[in-house]
């Protein structure tokens, strides 16, 4: 360990070389290091490491800033709180979202915030009160020309953001819900809507969503992937009904008409979802179907889905809420 130590120490102390080169071979080999030995990671973030590569986000070089965010993406997975006291390193991670000529820099950038935001709760009203990190990860599931992996990576942290309650006003005044919304319409990738529909449905967790959501044809869209003719996944399905729930629990009286309305009119597909779906899914899906059968939820009148109701209240299920609900929060892995 002693040896591991030492080497950390040399190689961080070669960061501040005048020599580009000097810098260049020592941020390659810590990002080897940090990637193949999970001992080493605390070691190169005592050594001091974190600061230097926090100011090589903002280098105009494409590979400097790849190797430097891919060691704080690595780092992140054992060393957070030091990632986390940083000073500027969020603001630096954010330019590099908008700014990085290199996809792999902007994937591990957003990575990286993924990584914080699931590993501790009081890492997320920090990262949601930089506007520039939700600008800029929003830009990217919006952008025509964006990669699968940033899209992907960039929704990730986006849902990291959704947990706290008071992020979901401020991605929605920044126009989450339309790119959202636009991002389910035109992508047809079954990974990237699984995502986009779990952000969405998060958001829809806020008051504040409920005009945006009208605006963007969020309830139409969400209703059409409950559609059997869709051919959605069963994860996807779920994320929609998740969507509409929390939809019709948090707005005003308009949005609980449009999802009563809309509801109606795919009333086999959510029942599938009460039937068929994950213990989470079933309990999410009965509610909807009491929300749309009776606006108080109190009264089932077509008995046809009674026999779906009653057997998925049966299901076991802890700690269920509208507004709690699954995105695969994988393992960070290591860049």
């Amino acid at each position: 360990m002693e040896v591991k130590r030492r080497t950390a120490r040399t190689l961080v102390a070669k960061l501040s070389s005048v020599s580009e080169r000097t810098r260049t071979e020592a941020l390659s080999e810590l990002r080897l290091i940090s990637k193949h030995d999970p001992e080493s990671r605390p070691l190169i973030a005592e050594a001091g490491a974190v600061p230097y590569l926090s100011e090589t986000l903002y280098s105009s070089s494409p590979a400097l800033q790849e190797n430097a965010a891919a060691t704080l993406l690595n780092l992140s997975i054992t060393s957070r709180g030091s990632l986390m006291s940083t000073r500027g390193l969020l603001d630096a991670l954010s330019h590099a979202l908008s700014n990085s000529p290199s996809p792999a820099a902007v994937q591990s950038c957003a990575a990286t915030l993924h990584s914080l935001l699931i590993s501790d709760e009081s890492y997320r009203p920090i990262i949601g009160s930089k506007r520039d990190i939700l600008y800029s990860l929003l830009s990217i599931i919006t952008a025509a020309n964006a990669p699968p992996r940033s899209i992907k990576d960039a929704l990730k942290a986006l849902f990291g953001i959704a947990l706290y309650q008071l992020n979901r006003a401020s991605l929605v005044d920044l126009g989450a819900v339309p790119a959202l919304v636009s991002l389910i319409v035109r992508d047809a990738r079954t990974g990237i809507v699984e995502d986009a529909t779990a952000v969405l449905a998060q958001i829809a967790g806020c008051e504040e969503s409920e005009e945006a959501m009208r605006k963007a044809g969020g309830v139409r869209v969400l209703c059409d992937l409950l559609d059997e003719g869709t051919g959605a996944s069963g994860r996807i399905r779920e994320n929609a009904v998740a969507a509409l729930l929390n939809l019709a629990r948090c707005g005003g009286e308009k949005g609980r008409k449009e999802v009563r309305e809309m509801g109606a009119k795919v009333i086999e597909g959510i029942a599938e979802v009460a039937e068929n779906g994950s213990a989470k899914g079933k309990i999410k899906a009965v509610e909807l179907l009491k929300f749309v059968f009776d606006g108080n939820g109190n009264e089932v009148r077509d008995f046809r889905y009674i026999p779906v109701l009653h057997s998925a209240n049966k299901q076991p299920v802890d700690g269920v809420s509208a507004q709690n609900f699954d995105i695969p929060m994988v393992d960070v892995i290591a860049a």
